[in-house]
């Protein structure tokens, strides 16, 4: 774990600016970027919590800026869930070690915006993100998606499942695992949704999914171990349902470790869905908060992420611009049709209904 900023007291009140800062909804209100940049370098830090660095690439994302700016990040607990970001800013309102920025699920971020922990900020370039990929006020925006997926080592499973009806198989005894508790975990409660979508659910109807797992631990299929990197190459998760991009990164990291990591999208349940920005209403490096959205939103730090093999916001209209890295965007994992999603009306009623009924579903 990287280790945290100092102390536990009060964050400064103008440090670098931060008065002026942590009321700028814009670069621009700022008063440019240079100011930013400024302001920024003088707090010199930023705390982020939960970011993995093989997700989604965060570890290059975080590097380059920290190089590009001079400011140090400070990521607590990079294994950790939304939940845990969450509450994280909800506990440290006015400590210096308060997050500065979230990156959240979406029905964890709406959770944010309820307990008005979001300070609406508009990337440079706010007019040409898609209203659907955006909050009207600012509040947060997406910034990289992927599909559900099933990630199977292929050296020790003989057939890989490709679907969820396949995960039932007996074959799969003791293998098949999540990347967390859809309680807390964006990714695993995402896996919860797609299965739902496998079995005869909807956006609205999610409780087919929790059916679903109940049948996959009565079958014995299920593994309560939190699937991860270390997990995998030890054998206790064979079978990992997780989305596609951090599933796809493994497969690059196993090579040469004696796994042959597979990834199949399943055929019977296409769920996709993005994660999202926003800056923290008490961060207690408000300029390099702001900085960093800018930094995540410009085209590098969209490529970077695209290295990662997820899908970010803005790739539609950085393919048209030419500004895309080609060859990663070639390598994404291979997905039919056109994805759907759940309006936050129909998330945040999953949010509750799993809540509600995931620990019934795997309990015994």
């Amino acid at each position: 774990m990287a280790a945290t900023a100092a102390g536990c007291g009060a964050a400064p009140a103008d440090a670098g600016g931060g008065g002026k800062a942590a009321k700028a909804a814009s670069a621009e209100k700022f008063g440019g970027m240079k100011k930013l940049v400024a302001a920024a370098k003088k707090e010199g830090a930023l705390n982020v919590y939960a970011l993995a660095p093989d997700w989604s690439n965060y570890g290059e994302m975080i590097k380059t800026f920290e190089k590009k700016y001079g400011i140090k990040v400070n990521n607590e607990n990079p294994g950790g869930s939304s939940q845990e970001a969450l509450s994280a800013a909800e506990k440290r309102k006015g400590q210096d070690r308060a997050v500065d920025t979230l990156d959240l699920g979406t029905a964890f971020m709406q959770s944010a915006k309820a307990k008005k922990l979001l300070a609406p900020y508009k990337v440079a370039g706010w007019d040409g993100i898609p209203a659907g990929q955006k909050q009207a006020d600012g509040s947060y925006l997406n910034n990289y998606g992927g599909y559900i997926a099933i990630g199977c080592d292929a050296k020790t499973v003989k057939v890989c499942p490709k679907s969820f009806a396949d995960l039932l198989k007996p074959e799969y005894k003791n293998k098949v695992a999540l990347n967390g508790n859809p309680t807390k975990s964006g990714s695993a409660f995402a896996s919860v949704f797609a299965a739902s979508l496998a079995n005869g659910g909807s956006f609205d109807d999610v409780q087919p999914g929790l059916d679903f797992f109940k049948k996959l631990k009565q079958k014995g299929n299920y593994v309560p171990v939190e699937s991860s990197l270390a997990t995998i190459q030890k054998g206790e998760t064979p079978i990992s349902v997780d989305w596609d991009y951090l599933n796809a990164g493994f497969a690059d990291q196993l090579k040469g470790k004696g796994l042959d990591w597979k990834v199949a999208v399943p055929t019977d349940g296409k769920y996709s869905q993005y994660y999202n920005q926003g800056v923290n209403s008490y961060a207690p490096h408000p300029a390099a908060a702001r900085l960093w959205m800018e930094f995540i939103y410009s085209a590098q730090g969209q490529n970077i992420w695209l290295r990662g093999y997820s899908r970010p916001a803005l790739l539609p209209g950085m393919k048209k611009a030419g500004t895309a890295d080609a060859k990663a965007a070639a390598k994404l994992p291979k997905v039919t049709g056109t994805p759907k999603f759940p309006t936050l009306d129909q998330e945040s009623k999953a949010k509750g209904l799993i809540g509600d009924g995931w620990g019934n579903a795997v309990s015994g």
